[in-house]
Order: C-alpha cells, then sequence, then structure tokens
C-alpha cells in the first residue's frame, strides 16, 4: 500500500504536525478522507496505523453503536464525538462503516438516518468550525454513502484502495509468515504470482490455514494427553508448499465467495486432440498473464470474447475448464439459464454484478455455458423480453465504457446460429472457435487419455480402435470405455476372476460398440461448418453517406 500510505500521511500527518506549512501556503488543510475499497483491503487497519504514527488523539465510531431507539439521541452522540475530539485536538475521528449511519437520504425509509445524516454534514461543514479535527471513514459501498458528504469541505479526499498487485501480496505474505518455520522448498514469491484476488484478510487466512494443515500432519506423533509437548517435535515442525498448496483449494478470495464453483483440475495433457483450438486459446487467456511485456512490445491487446461451438460432446466445456486451470486466473462459470429471474431488471443485475466482480478480482476468466439460453436473436422471441434486455446488457458490459483490464469472456454452445449476430462482432465474440468431432488421430488420443487407468489386455490396439470409432465425440468414447468397462467386470464377475486380475480386451470393447453408438452424423458437420464459414464472410452493410439525409 505504499503509495496509497504517502498520499494518507500527507493529508493527515502534516496539517497536524506542521500547519505552519498550510498557513504559509494560504490554504486549509483537508479535513475528511472517505476509504473506498472492497472487505478485506486494510481499510481500518490503515485508520489505526495512521492513529499510531500521528499519536494524535484518536476516537473511533462503529457505524451502527451511535444509533438509539430515543428521539435525538443519536445526533446527540455524534455531537460529544465531535465536542470531546475538538477539546483533544489536533484529534482524528474515525468513523468505520459509514454506510450504515449515512445512507442516501432518498432511499431511506426511517427518519432517524435522514436526521443522523444531516447532523453529521453540519457537524463537518457547518457555521461552527470544528478546529484541528480530521476525520477519515471507511466503506465498501461508496455507491450507498449520501452524495451530500462526497464534496470538498466534507470528504475533500476519496482514497480507493485497490486489491493488492503481485508485489503487495508477496509483502503481505512476508509479513505474516516472517514468525513461522517455513521449510526450504517454500516460495513466497510463486505464491504471491497465483493468489489473484486475494486481499489482505483472504492472505492472512490462507497463511493461517497452511498453519494448520502443518499441524494435522504433525498431530499424529503428539501426545495431547502430556502437560508439555516434547521440545524436539516443536523444533522439527515446519509448513511446507504442499500446505500452501492444500490451503489454496480451502481459502477462496472472499469477494469471489457467493460467485465461486469448483472446478475440477483438468489441465491441457487431459484433452486429446484440439490443438489447434487448445493453442488459440492459450494465446487469449493464458499468455497474456504470463507474458504481458510480448503485447505491449507488439502494441495490441489480446481479444476480450471467445465463441466455442461445435456438436454436443466435443469438449467446449472441458476447454473452458483447461483454460481455468492452466492460466491460474479466478474462474467465474455461468450457467446460462440460471440468470434469468422472474423479476424485471435482475437479470440485467445478475450480468452487472458478474462483470463487476471479474473486473474487480482480475485476471479472471467469465464462462457463459449454454449461451443461446440467454442470448438469442432479439425481435424473434416470443417471451417477456427479458432476453433482450439481457442481450442489450452483455453487449454493453462486454465493449461499453468501462474497461475490461485482464478479463476473458468464454461462451459455449452447440446453437450458434440462434445467438445475436451482434455479439459476434470483433470486440465482444471475436474469436470463433470451431470444436470439432475428432478426426482419427484425435480420436486415438482420447482413448489413450480415458484408459490411462483401465488395464488394457495385450490385443488392443487404440490406433485400430480410434480408426473403427468414426463419427464418435469425446463424451461418445468416454461412454464406448465405461461400457467396455462394465462388460469386462460383469464377465469377471460370472468366472469368478479376481479383481488384480482383470482386464478389458478386444471383444470386451467390440460389444460396447454395439450399445454405444456415435452421436455425430454427416449432417451436423456438415451445418456447423457451413454456419462458421456464412459467420466468417458477413460483409458489412453498405455505410449511408450523410448526403442521402439531406
Amino acid at each position: 500500500m505504499k503509495n496509497i500510505i504517502d498520499k494518507v500521511r500527507e493529508m493527515v500527518e502534516l496539517p497536524l504536525r506542521h500547519p505552519e506549512l498550510f498557513k504559509r501556503l494560504g490554504i486549509e488543510p483537508p479535513k475528511g478522507i472517505l476509504l473506498i475499497g472492497p472487505p478485506g483491503v486494510g481499510k481500518t487497519l490503515l485508520a489505526k496505523a495512521v492513529a499510531n504514527e500521528t499519536e494524535a488523539y484518536f476516537t473511533s465510531i462503529n457505524g451502527p453503536e451511535i444509533m438509539s431507539k430515543f428521539y435525538g439521541e443519536s445526533e446527540q452522540r455524534l455531537r460529544e464525538i465531535f465536542e470531546d475530539a475538538k477539546k483533544h485536538a489536533p484529534a482524528i475521528i474515525f468513523i468505520d462503516e459509514i454506510d450504515a449511519i449515512a445512507p442516501k437520504r432518498d432511499e431511506v425509509i426511517g427518519e432517524v438516518e435522514r436526521r443522523v445524516v444531516a447532523q453529521l454534514l453540519t457537524l463537518m461543514d457547518g457555521l461552527e468550525s470544528r478546529g484541528n479535527v480530521i476525520v477519515i471513514a471507511a466503506t465498501n459501498r461508496a455507491g450507498a454513502v449520501d452524495p451530500a458528504l462526497r464534496r470538498p469541505g466534507r470528504f475533500d479526499r476519496e482514497i480507493e484502495i485497490p486489491l493488492p498487485d503481485k508485489q503487495g501480496r508477496l509483502e503481505i505474505l512476508q509479513i505474516h509468515t516472517r514468525n513461522m518455520p517455513l521449510s526450504k522448498d517454500v516460495d513466497l514469491e510463486k505464491m504471491a504470482d497465483i493468489t489473484h484476488g486475494y486481499t489482505g484478510a483472504d492472505l492472512s487466512a490462507l497463511v493461517r490455514e497452511a498453519a494448520m494443515n502443518t499441524l494435522r500432519r504433525y498431530l499424529p506423533e503428539i501426545d495431547l494427553s502430556q502437560d508439555k509437548i516434547p521440545p524436539e517435535i516443536l523444533e522439527k515442525m515446519e509448513v511446507r508448499m504442499d500446505d500452501f498448496m492444500k490451503a489454496m483449494k480451502e481459502i477462496v478470495p472472499s469477494g469471489l465467495r457467493e460467485i465461486y464453483i469448483e472446478v475440477p483440475e483438468v489441465k491441457w495433457s487431459d484433452i486429446g486432440g484440439l490443438e489447434e483450438a487448445k493453442q488459440e486459446l492459450r494465446e487469449i487467456v493464458e499468455y497474456p498473464l504470463k507474458f504481458p511485456d510480448y503485447y505491449e512490445k507488439v502494441g495490441i491487446e489480446p481479444p476480450r470474447g471467445i465463441l466455442l461451438f461445435g456438436p454436443p460432446g466435443t469438449g467446449k466445456t472441458m476447454l473452458a475448464k483447461a483454460v481455468a486451470t492452466e492460466s491460474g486466473a479466478n474462474f467465474i462459470a455461468v450457467r446460462g439459464p440460471e440468470i434469468l429471474s422472474k423479476w424485471v431488471g435482475e437479470s440485467e443485475k445478475a450480468i452487472r454484478e458478474i462483470f463487476r466482480k471479474a473486473r474487480q478480482y482480475a485476471p479472471a476468466v467469465i464462462f457463459f455455458d449454454e449461451i443461446d439460453a440467454i442470448t438469442p436473436m432479439r425481435g424473434a422471441g416470443y417471451d417477456s423480453g427479458v432476453t433482450e434486455r439481457v442481450v442489450n446488457q452483455l453487449l454493453a458490459e462486454m465493449d461499453g465504457i468501462e474497461e475490461m483490464q485482464h478479463v476473458a469472456v468464454i461462451a459455449a454452445t452447440n446453437r450458434p446460429d440462434i445467438v445475436d449476430p451482434a455479439l459476434l462482432r470483433p470486440g465482444r465474440f471475436e474469436k470463433m472457435i470451431l470444436v470439432p468431432p475428432p478426426d482419427r488421430d484425435a480420436r486415438t488420443e482420447i482413448l489413450k487419455v480415458h484408459t490411462s487407468k483401465v488395464p488394457l489386455a495385450n490385443d488392443v490396439d487404440l490406433s485400430d480402435l480410434g480408426a473403427k470409432t468414426e463419427g464418435y465425440t469425446g463424451a461418445d468414447i468416454a461412454a464406448l470405455v465405461r461400457e467396455a468397462g462394465l462388460v469386462a467386470l460383469r464377465e469377471g464377475l460370472r468366472k469368478g476372476i479376481r479383481a488384480e486380475d482383470l482386464k478389458v480386451n478386444w471383444t470386451h470393447f467390440m460389444e460396447a460398440m454395439r450399445k454405444v453408438k456415435p452421436s455425430i452424423t454427416q449432417e451436423m458437420t456438415q451445418f456447423y461448418a457451413s454456419w462458421f464459414e456464412r459467420a466468417r464472410q458477413q460483409l458489412p452493410k453498405q455505410v449511408v453517406k450523410p448526403s442521402t439525409f439531406a
């Protein structure tokens, strides 16, 4: 927080310690600072540090505690606090969670809150001078604070505390682990690198969880019934990198908890074939995070959106999972229909919220599965118009006024023909990747992935099987391997073969092929290929010259 600490010090310490500087310049020092930032970034901690460093009189108000059921008592308490601070000047008043006591007056039903806001406004910038008293307030909902407070003379300066960057995360981890016995394999720089979107509070919890993992490892050696734990056990306890990696699975960035979905770890090596699609996804999502200097040098920005389309079962969702795992970005998965709501405006709000969270906790990947459910062609629907508004909101979020830094949007569909065409232009889903049915080599690769844990007999030739499974998708091949395994299992139980001697042979696969049929037809492949060709060749409509309107 180095630059933020410098800002706060020049606004708080300087006026309190050397007021003559401001007198010489003929200006009034700032009297109010509003600290804004997501929960857990250290707003209250910063105020505590300021109080200790300045040696000024410090008094704090926890928002809700000044509220009273008696008429006029809440305002009286506020007046007393300001009077007390004025007597002990130079002083700092710190108001935590200011949105609780100073909400927007137009939107509040209660009379008490309105009077408290009015009292706070007059105390901060009324007829009476408040002397050498500085007011610091903290909130994570700046939009909920009454706008009259957010003007010069009251809260002159608003300091937004962002989430810590890589260097900030490293410093926070060093602070929290300075008294910890770390083993030699602990690489805090790597931890700082992969904890995207973690606040200071999250990192503190991460370190604590890693220490708890260490404790669990040594617990079997400790006799808890004894009064004292032997010093040799205490001496050999140390926290390993593995403990930190386990803790990362437990501790999710606090702002993402409500939309967080546990994604199974899928690596590129777990996906057979699809080399072109993998490479394009790497260039769009992984490379900008790992090699940003290359993009800066070339002077380009990576594409924002990717549309994965193709027949069902070809591995579109699997590719998105692999992107999330391999890039290390925060992954927000949106299953199309679940954001639709019966209340007017709620669906659009859900989209807004997803993008706001992604921007705040970047780098992030937003994945829309079955996007055709929420973005059908406008004007063609017979519903209440909700999907049309969702399309508009999505268009505005993806290519609107607000910048999308390090946020990639991936969508998957098997009906690209009904997706609104406005989404498929450059700046939105500009990269369209056809995920085709696997060819012979890709099918062999997929068979290798799915049979990696299957005990195969010597007569099973996977490349020959790959040639025989024409028209099978990745999902079909997974089902085929499963069915062959079940056939072998039935035969083993019937013949009384021991589990360790069980093998899956060629005849089992042939029997499974009679049950599991290919799901890809020639027409389907033709449909996707021709749609892709049409989408790429859509020429821009002729531009009408202004003179025509004259």
